[in-house]
């Protein structure tokens, strides 16, 4: 199959994307989270599709992307104050909810769950695309199953490129991370995957503590062990660790530093940003682009510990888990 690299900010080639979609074609889509691998969600086989293109299992959920908060009762039953609020807060945007499916959604979206997750993007391009053409898409992240997310259309082709008909490249993704997923289906919500939206911001709209456990067993996008990984192994260190380990290096590394760290000869180093926010963006990138080095493995120093920074440190330990 010859892949199209299709231009977002060319209208001719945002509507052969949507025609491309509605005939049941797979094409990676930009949101502001990560690329999504999209498929008309109303569209049984196409959503199959999703699964072959990128090796994931078929109980492993996916999420719809909608075009309008109203679509939220078309997807879903049994909507709660809970999540027209955080609707009304957080959308169009980065955040997931997972609600009670309604009944005519085919249970290839939810890997056979009674649960689905809804977003609405909230990248311009991708959202215009929904709204002008009245689709809704199911996206997960536009890779291999438990490969490094895509921030940027060349990822995706380099994961993809001949499995599927179209890259539609509306530049870098905004917060590189993929998002929050809330679940709204019981009496208190409760954080899924961590991502730009904390539970604070949560807390705050809704005026209650949000549970967010470290680990769980629901099965959402994103949630098994090994996930996010670069071709390279990746190891996470604390400064305190590196400094003991740099000295001993007997192997070629790339190393993702926060704090200034001695430089060794085997070890090429990649100043990351200190903010989470600006460590969020430049992750999968950075992990990418580490990958085209003649490395045997990449190293990256721990950055501290706080609600802003748990999105971080959730893909970091999936993206490193060596089980």
């Amino acid at each position: 199959m010859n892949t199209l690299l299709l231009n977002a900010n060319n209208a001719a080639d945002v509507d052969l994307c949507a025609r491309l979609l509605q005939q049941g074609q797979l094409v990676a889509v930009p949101t502001e989270t990560v690329y999504g691998l999209a498929a008309d969600a109303s569209n049984p086989a196409a959503v199959s599709a999703i699964f072959s293109a990128k090796g994931r299992p078929a109980n492993h959920p996916l999420i719809v992307h909608v075009a309008h908060k109203s679509a939220l009762s078309q997807w879903a039953k049994n909507i709660g104050p809970d999540a027209h609020a955080l609707v009304e807060a957080f959308w169009p945007g980065p955040l997931t909810l997972l609600l009670a499916k309604a009944d005519h959604v085919s249970s290839l979206i939810t890997g056979g769950l009674s649960t689905i997750g809804l977003r609405m993007p909230a990248h311009p391009v991708l959202l215009a695309l929904l709204q002008q053409h009245q689709l809704a898409l199911a996206a997960p992240s536009a890779n291999p199953y438990k490969k490094l997310s895509p921030t940027s259309a060349a990822q995706v082709m380099a994961g993809l490129q001949g499995k599927i008909s179209a890259v539609l490249d509306g530049g870098v993704c905004q917060f590189g991370l993929e998002s929050t997923i809330v679940d709204v289906t019981g009496e208190q919500p409760t954080i899924l995957r961590a991502g730009p939206i904390t539970a604070s911001d949560i807390a705050s709209v809704l005026g209650r503590p949000v549970a967010q456990p470290a680990q769980h067993n629901v099965a959402v996008s994103g949630n098994v062990k090994a996930h996010y990984q670069p071709n390279k192994p990746l190891s996470c260190f604390s400064r305190a660790e590196l400094l003991l380990r740099l000295p001993q290096l007997t192997q070629k590394i790339m190393l993702l530093q926060l704090t200034e760290l001695p430089q060794v000869a085997l070890a090429s180093h990649i100043v990351m940003p200190t903010d989470a926010a600006g460590y969020a963006h430049r992750l999968y990138q950075t992990l990418f682009a580490a990958d085209q080095h003649d490395i045997a493995a990449i190293w990256c120093e721990l950055p501290p510990k706080s609600d802003q920074w748990l999105a971080v440190h959730d893909r970091l330990q999936r993206a490193s888990f060596a089980g």
